[in-house]
């Protein structure tokens, strides 16, 4: 199969942090745009992606773009691209997508005209006009914006942030492809001691282990190309796990501190923990941020303190902001990375920012306040 033109979906905010880690795999990116990183790659490359991306929300094979701007063009511009290189005649091939801008913007009836299209397509190639859809999983997807529709096979299936070891989380938790994007900023390499003292379901301090040890984060779930038998052969995949595997180091010593004031949280992130395998990189406390030590040397605190919409949710943060900045102060030897989508969080912390980054937790906009001292 000739070379493919991969797009890897992510969070607004991150895409720098996707294309450095494209480029760790051996792979030469492309373009970066708002929420999309491309690259050019092979079979390997999907495999690789999807077990080793740690900011990726997808691994998608762009397959087209074309102009519509009524149903008769998305019907024409989708039958003519080469469905039949991914779609078997017993696949199944539901279609999900978006529409921004653009004058088709239904998206129920854009999904059925494209699945209708690809039908007609695959008919004409395999010489049949029903298909069970019983066989492998080949998700595809599309993107309409301002009238040019681009279109997608999704070999991830579930999301890619979905790593697999939160069976339980507390309220609003981050997002693991979040979590990994704050210790990535960072800088942090797993040298020297990190904090989250607020770190309810333990997704930062997770992610964090995961990095230092050099675990893949998809080393433990399914993709939706796995099923792709005919296209990628199971043995690829081993050998991508395989690889992944060889590449961890369980043996590194780092200096992981998980605490946070509820101690159902501290639970759940233990289980957590040890579900992703990392129980033994982390310390767990239960403990009020009030009541934190600072460290003894240089390290980093890496936070997603609470923040809330009810007027007394939100006085009740900014008193914690209040009680934040004081605290974070005695830490003289590290550097503070905070999110948090109040936008007043500087006035209350006490403090301005050495740098904002801005990033998004789903819809959510939020800002990283990052203090160097």
């Amino acid at each position: 199969m000739k070379r493919l033109n991969l797009t890897i979906p992510t969070l607004l905010g991150t895409e720098k942090t996707i294309a450095n880690e494209i480029i760790k795999l051996g792979y030469e990116v492309k373009s970066i745009t708002d929420g999309r990183v491309n690259f050019e790659g092979d079979l390997e490359a999907v495999c690789l992606a999807n077990i080793n991306l740690r900011c990726a929300e997808r691994v998608l094979i762009h397959i087209g773009d074309f102009k519509a701007e009524s149903f008769e063009e998305l019907f024409e511009g989708v039958f003519n691209l080469p469905w039949e290189m991914f779609i078997g005649k017993d696949d199944a091939f539901p279609v999900t997508g978006h529409s921004l801008k653009s004058k088709l913007h239904s998206v129920p009836s854009c999904q059925s005209i494209i699945k209708k299209s690809i039908v007609k397509r695959l008919s004409a190639k395999y010489g049949q006009s029903f298909f069970d859809e019983t066989k492998a999983l080949v998700p595809i997807h599309f993107a309409i914006m301002k009238d040019t529709v681009s279109m997608y096979i999704d070999t991830s299936g579930d999301n890619l942030y979905k790593r697999g070891y939160r069976e339980k989380t507390v309220l609003a938790p981050m997002r693991e492809t979040l979590a990994f994007a704050m210790v990535d900023m960072s800088f942090w390499r797993g040298d020297r001691p990190l904090a989250d003292p607020f770190c309810g379901s333990g997704t930062i301090p997770i992610e964090a282990a995961l990095y230092a040890s050099g675990t893949a984060p998809g080393i433990k779930r399914n993709f939706a190309a796995e099923t792709w038998r005919d296209i990628i052969p199971k043995e690829m995949w081993a050998d991508a796990r395989e690889e992944a595997m060889e590449n961890r180091n369980m043996n590194i010593e780092c200096d992981i501190q998980a605490s946070d004031i509820d101690p159902k949280a501290i639970e759940i992130a233990k289980q957590n923990a040890k579900n992703a395998g990392v129980y033994d990189k982390i310390r767990f406390s239960v403990c009020d941020c009030a009541k934190l030590k600072p460290f003894k040397e240089k390290g980093v605190i890496i936070c997603n303190p609470p923040y809330g919409e009810r007027l007394s949710d939100i006085k009740s943060c900014q008193k914690l902001y209040q009680m934040m900045g004081k605290k974070f102060a005695c830490f003289t030897e590290a550097k503070k990375f905070i999110m948090t989508s109040y936008e007043e969080f500087e006035k209350y912390y006490g403090k301005e920012a050495d740098k904002r980054r801005k990033l998004y937790n789903g819809m959510l906009k939020c800002y990283v306040y990052q203090y160097f001292k």
